[in-house]
């Protein structure tokens, strides 16, 4: 499994005090540009969550910022805000780089900077590896303002001179922690030396754990940085049966998904969300089971706003009993915290950060009135992970009984 995950998160926190108290209750109340407001109006947010209220003011007053949360608080939406903010129209060139450690979420970060930013005169690109180096070099000759990118391919067009940061205002590392975890630190140091020397450019990182690299980071680069610490959420597991089922090797989930279906009734069966950790795998995995007959329907960050709404309606209404998704659904974002009823939970993929895990399984049994059930796919590589994440949670997760029917039923 891609990515450790850090034994001592919690003795290092010990070095990481929040330092700002401050919360602002209205988006009305951060002296916001009324294009912008109306922007995140448009979108549906009505007040701010608390790291909103906490972290969109320092970072607006050009603060080095520096967050520990948890997925599913907001902390995309916060820093998407005060990089719309901070952006000057008159100035055609890059004055904010915000990094994220895969594909699949900095589209989501580039595709939200655009909902926001609708009625603002900006310009916006996803700098992404795994696309033509030709076509990032095209468009961000024609004067991007807010660039948003994978580590490796950002230093790419950095190297190329083709991403130009001597206007650079604010440099935005999101889950820092699985950037790191992924090997990501060289490209993210090389983008550090890049940086303008003549002045300091405004740092917010946003990590769900303070492991030691972390912390060194902030040492090195962050001049008095605003220390906010959104206190992790009371955690608990106790409304949700897991399980787990040890595949062996990667090659032989889909038979195991295929003969656990065949073990189940139709209703038992009934509304189940499959998480995979890619959009590949989830495009690959939803042509297999088309094409053994299941009704499915699948969601990623690459879908435009409308053809997610359709999906999740369908799905809501049983028209579809299968949904395969990235962690676009464990996060709740854009409408999707409107799923409920869902019987089954299957981690196909464990999720690369163990925070995910919580939010992909609370979708089980939501709203039903009974216990969810989660079953996790493991190889014999992801077992340790399988462990580290019942540790963290202080949970069991147990090997997958054979009346696992039963358990699902009415």
């Amino acid at each position: 499994m891609a990515g450790e995950y850090e034994e001592h998160a919690n003795e290092e926190l010990q070095e990481f005090e929040r330092n700002w108290d401050e919360q602002i209750e209205d988006f009305a109340a951060m002296n916001l540009k009324e294009e912008l407001l109306s922007g995140i109006s448009d979108y549906g947010f009505t007040e701010p969550s608390p790291i909103q209220k906490s972290v969109i003011s320092p970072i607006i007053l050009g603060r080095d910022t520096i967050a520990q949360a948890q997925g599913s608080t907001g902390k995309t939406v916060a820093f998407a805000i005060a990089a719309l903010q901070l952006t000057d129209p008159n100035i055609r060139e890059c004055q904010v780089l915000i990094l994220a450690p895969t594909r699949e979420v900095a589209q989501a970060i580039q595709k939200l900077v655009t909902n926001l930013g609708k009625h603002l005169n900006f310009t916006s690109h996803a700098c992404l590896g795994g696309t033509a180096v030709r076509d990032d070099i095209r468009k961000l000759s024609n004067c991007v303002q807010i660039v948003v990118g994978t580590p490796g391919r950002v230093n790419d067009m950095i190297n190329r001179n083709a991403l130009n940061l001597e206007k650079l205002k604010l440099f935005c590392l999101d889950e820092a922690d699985e950037m790191l975890s992924r090997g990501f630190r060289d490209p993210i140091y090389e983008v550090f030396d890049c940086l303008p020397q003549d002045e300091h450019v405004q740092l917010c990182l946003f990590s769900s754990t303070m492991p030691l690299e972390i912390l060194t980071l902030t040492h090195q680069f962050m001049n008095d940085p605003v220390k906010i610490l959104v206190t992790k959420e009371s955690i608990s597991l106790d409304d949700t049966q897991q399980f787990f089922v040890n595949v062996e090797k990667e090659d032989y989930k889909l038979e195991t998904l295929t003969d656990l279906y065949e073990t189940l009734s139709d209703n038992a069966a009934a509304q189940t969300i499959i998480y995979c950790n890619t959009r590949r795998k989830v495009e690959w995995l939803t042509d297999q089971m088309e094409h053994l007959d299941f009704s499915v329907s699948f969601l990623h960050a690459e879908m435009s706003q409308p053809e997610r709404e359709t999906i999740i309606q369908q799905f809501q209404n049983q028209q579809t009993h299968m949904l395969i998704s990235t962690d676009l659904v464990s996060k709740g974002s854009s409408g999707t915290n409107n799923i409920q009823g869902v019987s089954l939970v299957i981690n196909y993929d464990l999720p690369l950060n163990r925070e995910n895990y919580i939010h992909r399984v609370g979708r089980s049994g939501n709203q039903t009135g009974r216990k969810g059930v989660a079953i996790n796919f493991v190889s014999e590589d992801d077992l340790r992970a399988l462990r580290e994440i019942e540790t963290f949670y202080n949970t069991t997760i147990e090997e997958l009984p054979g009346d696992v029917a039963t358990l699902i039923g009415d």
